[in-house]
């Protein structure tokens, strides 16, 4: 993954976005339950991460700085 890191937090529903790079056509797998990645289609490159119910995975009633521990484990890299 290279570019700039953008991220998203839907306050209605409850999503957080995290991604690299320009956007580009892309699949998305579930990795975990409500936890999705994106992969550009041509490349598979990983291009994002989106996590549902957020606040309650964080354990935060309010979204500032805070520590999380994403709920899995990713290897970026491309083969």
């Amino acid at each position: 993954m290279k570019g700039a890191m953008r991220v998203h937090y839907d306050v209605e529903g409850d999503f957080l976005e995290i991604s690299v790079g320009k956007p580009t056509l892309c699949y998305a797998e579930e990795v975990e339950s409500g936890v999705f990645i994106r992969k550009d289609e041509k490349t598979n490159e990983v291009k994002s991460i989106g996590i549902l119910s957020f606040k309650r995975r964080s354990k935060t009633d309010k979204i500032k700085d805070f520590d999380l521990t994403l709920p899995v484990t990713l290897n970026m890299a491309t083969p």
